[in-house]
């Protein structure tokens, strides 16, 4: 795996709009929509985010139509299977053990629950499981029981998902060897907004468990969060650097900041719907093969606003009663949602 270009701190390309050549981004505007397999650099995703809003909506359109069916959706459920305690210090996260939420540190999982819980999530519908667990990384003990979970859960017919902190390349491999589907492990922000939220991990930490996920052979769960105080040039930025892993993830969840009481996140200026949405075409447009996730932050969105994440190009949702430690939509809603919009959901 190619390791991505890194702007570092204090490049004039990661600050401000304005701080980006207007020729770059001019010539940016001028490129095609599909652009496969192509680099980008922060100023060409910048200059996305810069169309008139019907423009962007169609060209992210037309490339989602290229490679899917638009009127199909994924939806994947998601279980914490160790809740609490945490010890980074992820300014977002209500799992962290640095700051008082209320949520309370939690034992990993028995098996047979996970496996239960996975057994009602395909009976609702999802075809993917996807489980996380509040960790810095996982320890040497706790591989063994989460293999049997990989195990068991994708004997039911589902896909497995699994997010647990930083792998090492032998940890990576033992969960490939368990039949572990795709790894979660998102970049969270740009590299130069990420030591504003976080300060107990690396950017490159984050890369280097990617890197050690594809060695393995697993497929690749990596998105990030907006919302965070961070500008649209920032927002640029983390989409760059998604769609410059080589190979591009092949899901995508993009989270809406969920403000929870206690942490330092908590009272940020909500980002504008439409600049979420924005956010949403242009990780189409720039990972067009990939499945793009509406995630964390749904149950906030009124149904106008899902209609148009899924005319800009997700095709993909997190499906059930929360996500983790946060709300989600219920089943039924979305059911409806569906329904109304004419959506099917994959088999």
């Amino acid at each position: 795996m190619t390791r991505p270009d890194i702007a570092p701190p204090g490049d004039p390309r990661m600050t401000t709009i304005a701080s980006i050549p207007l020729s770059d981004v001019r010539a940016a505007l001028a490129q095609p929509a599909q652009r496969a397999e192509a680099r980008w650099c922060v100023a060409e995703v910048a200059a996305l985010f810069e169309l008139p809003f019907m423009e962007l909506l169609f060209r992210a359109q037309r490339t989602h139509r290229e490679h899917f069916d638009p009127s199909e959706v994924q939806l994947s459920t998601l279980l914490s299977i160790k809740t609490g305690g945490c010890p980074e210090d992820c300014g977002y996260c209500p799992q962290s053990a640095h700051f008082d939420t209320g949520v309370a540190a939690g034992k990993l999982m028995a098996v047979q629950e996970v496996v239960e819980a996975a057994r009602a999530a395909k009976a609702n519908g999802a075809t993917r499981f996807c489980m996380g667990a509040a960790w810095r990384s996982p320890k040497a003990r706790d591989m063994v029981p989460v293999a049997e979970m990989v195990r068991e859960v994708k004997a039911l017919g589902l896909e497995t998902c699994m997010t647990l902190g930083m792998l090492d390349a032998e940890q990576a491999h033992a969960l490939e060897q368990a039949g572990l589907d795709y790894y979660n492990h998102n970049l969270d922000s740009a590299p130069d907004f990420y030591g504003s939220i976080i300060g107990t991990r690396q950017y490159q930490d984050r890369l280097d468990t990617l890197i050690n996920v594809r060695q393995a052979g697993l497929k690749v769960c990596c998105g990030g969060i907006v919302g965070m105080g961070e500008s649209r040039v920032q927002r640029a930025g983390l989409i760059a650097q998604l769609a410059n892993l080589d190979p591009y993830p092949e899901s995508v969840p993009i989270n809406n900041l969920v403000q929870v009481p206690g942490t330092p996140l908590a009272g940020t200026e909500p980002i504008d719907p439409f600049e979420f949405v924005r956010t949403i075409a242009a990780a189409r447009i720039t990972m067009p093969r990939a499945m793009v996730r509406l995630s964390a932050g749904r149950e906030q969105m009124d149904e106008a606003l899902q209609a148009l994440c899924f005319a800009a190009g997700a095709n993909s949702i997190f499906y059930g009663d929360k996500l983790l430690t946060t709300g989600n939509p219920q089943v039924e809603r979305d059911r409806a949602l569906f329904q109304r919009l004419g959506l099917r959901t994959t088999a």
